[in-house]
């Protein structure tokens, strides 16, 4: 294979005198014997999106290393700096378990301390709430966490936070990136560190967030009753080893059981083949360990702690895991009723979802007469709101689809630590009712509606692919069907436009969340089918989701079933429209 000239003279830069003598080796060996990895390495900029880097570990100008840490950290320095004129500004940084995590962690806070930071640096893995919590805490103006989430164990993150413990948003997002392109070279980079600048945390910040997490337990006496309710939790290698546990000892549970071999941290995640707890093979382990000492609860964790999966007992005592909608579903429901029942319902409490999260949301709010908010997909939109509302309503809880929840305003970005509690708890108030959370949740849907969702994505390949994407996209805006599995699409929301279509009344209403490529056809069954394309890669994704009346609770499986049957046909249509 021909190495592309560009590329070649690219990758000879990073074999000069401004990089380290691993560095030159190891570029000089790819140049020498690996031109394919060498191609992938520098044919391009590893890009610094709106939430940061992230990206496959290794030298190059594309991949995660010293010095496109370093890049990211002293445009993010100089940004920080220009926004604060006159204070000393502060910086927050954590890692997760991954290869070279700490290394980064240690090279970005090197630099913010040569950049005149003070900087806290946890001394060991921790997980992303905590880094939320620990800006806020300390009255940072930026914060930082190594995490690539549950990506492949090659890869690895940069994920940058402001100063209300939220990830970015405008305007900071774009201008953080603007400062981070201006950085062209490597020698833009302040390396000289100072050790004194760097304050290492650690138990003392631990406690502090588990503390002000065990404040958000509604129902303290009733864990003292069903305290001996059995909970097998894993990390899956990662990093709410700790304190997952910690917390719900905090809130009074005494047999939380835990998974050895995955307690260990590890970035090749040796014990499963994806450490993402929407995979159910993730949780294979821990299920095996709930029958072993016969659990009522297992819950998992993604790497970075902040997404969580959980399993629950059926009606036949087997383990049956829920879905990022169905642990929401319970867990505003469970909070609505907990608020309500202690008087603490005064008209200006809200929740929010994003607008591919099930509308049972909505209409568990409703009920509860309390403001449901929608945002754009990502938890940064989530963060935002309660950032604005700040003083003037209070958030009570939020979450979306791909198992991320929040509850209260302790920490401004999902946590799977305080949710990991709530559902615990929710299970103990349902026993404390004769229930098992299975029996809770279709108790939910006979009172409110079966709701049921389906994802799928799709992947074209390249430049074709993305243009066929985009003729797709363009089809949907400009041609949309008037009925898909026979029932008429009686409102259209086009995010991209920021307009809603009442193709009944034939009325227009203004969207008044950012811009973003995504339409909604809202069908008059009640269907919701919601189209949005990747902004990085040649790929669509598919939601949809449907709803039934369920009379009763015994036709629970045949409903489902019905649903299941819906969700394909839309599957099906959606694909040839």
């Amino acid at each position: 294979m021909k190495i592309e000239e560009n590329i070649l003279e690219r990758a000879r830069l990073w074999t000069g005198n401004n990089f380290d003598q691993e560095t030159r080796k190891q570029v000089e060996h790819l140049i020498q014997n690996d031109p394919t990895e060498l191609t992938e390495s520098f044919y391009r900029d590893l890009e610094f999106g709106t939430g940061g880097l992230r990206g496959i570990m290794g030298v190059g100008t594309n991949r995660m290393n010293k010095y496109t840490v370093g890049m990211a950290t002293q445009g993010l320095a100089n940004y920080v700096k220009k926004m604060f004129p006159g204070e000393t500004p502060k910086a927050a940084i954590a890692y997760d378990c991954r290869n070279n995590s700490e290394f980064f962690a240690r090279t970005t806070a090197e630099i913010f301390s040569a950049n005149g930071f003070q900087v806290y640096l946890f001394e060991s893995l921790r997980p992303t709430p905590l880094l939320s919590f620990t800006i806020r805490h300390y009255g940072c103006h930026t914060g930082v966490i190594i995490t690539a989430s549950h990506n492949p164990k090659e890869y690895n993150g940069y994920k940058v936070y402001w100063n209300d413990g939220g990830q970015l948003v405008a305007p900071h997002d774009t201008n953080v990136i603007e400062e981070v392109q201006n950085i062209t070279d490597v020698s833009a980079i302040n390396f000289d560190k100072k050790p004194e600048l760097i304050t290492i945390i650690g138990e003392e910040t631990d406690k502090a967030y588990i503390e002000k997490l065990s404040t958000l337990s509604l129902a303290p006496e009733t864990i003292q009753k069903h305290k001996d309710l059995k909970i097998v939790f894993t990390p899956i290698h990662g990093a709410s080893v700790k304190v997952v546990p910690d917390l719900l000892k905090a809130f009074g549970f005494e047999k939380v059981y835990n998974v050895p071999e995955q307690d260990i941290p590890r970035g090749d995640f040796p014990t499963v083949i994806s450490p993402n707890p929407e995979e159910p093979e993730a949780l294979t382990m821990a299920i095996a360990k709930a029958k072993e000492v016969d659990a009522d609860l297992v819950m998992a964790t993604d790497p970075d702690g902040d997404r969580v999966g959980i399993a629950v007992r059926d009606h036949n005592h087997e383990f049956v895991l829920l879905n990022g909608n169905q642990a929401a579903s319970l867990i505003i429901f469970y909070l609505l009723t907990q608020w309500k029942a202690k008087g603490k319902l005064q008209g200006k409490e809200y929740i929010v979802k994003t607008i591919v999260t099930t509308e049972l949301l909505r209409e568990i709010a409703d009920d509860f007469n309390t403001e449901c908010f929608d945002v754009l997909t990502g938890f940064k939109f989530i963060a935002d709101i309660i950032r604005r509302l700040e003083g003037d309503k209070t958030f009570i809880g939020g979450g979306e689809e791909s198992y991320g929840y929040l509850i209260g305003d302790m920490v401004r970005d999902k946590d799977a630590t305080i949710s990991c509690a709530i559902i615990a708890e929710t299970m103990a108030w349902a026993r404390e009712n004769g229930k098992t959370l299975y029996e809770l949740l279709i108790d939910i849907y006979v009172k409110y509606g079966f709701y049921k969702e389906k994802l799928i994505s799709i992947t074209k390949k390249g430049k074709a692919g993305m243009e066929e994407i985009n003729r797709m996209m363009d089809k949907f805006r400009n041609h949309p069907p008037a009925a898909i599995d026979g029932s008429k699409i009686v409102v259209i929301k086009d995010y991209e436009l920021s307009m809603e279509k009442d193709l009944e009344t034939a009325t227009e209403t203004l969207i008044e969340l950012p811009k973003s490529n995504v339409i909604q056809f809202f069908l008059e069954d009640g269907s919701v089918i919601t189209m949005r394309p990747s902004g990085t890669e040649p790929k669509i994704k598919f939601y949809f989701g449907v709803k039934e009346k369920l009379n009763q609770k015994e036709d629970y499986e045949a409903v489902a079933q019905t649903l299941d049957n819906k969700l394909n046909r839309l599957a099906e249509s959606i694909q040839q429209v």
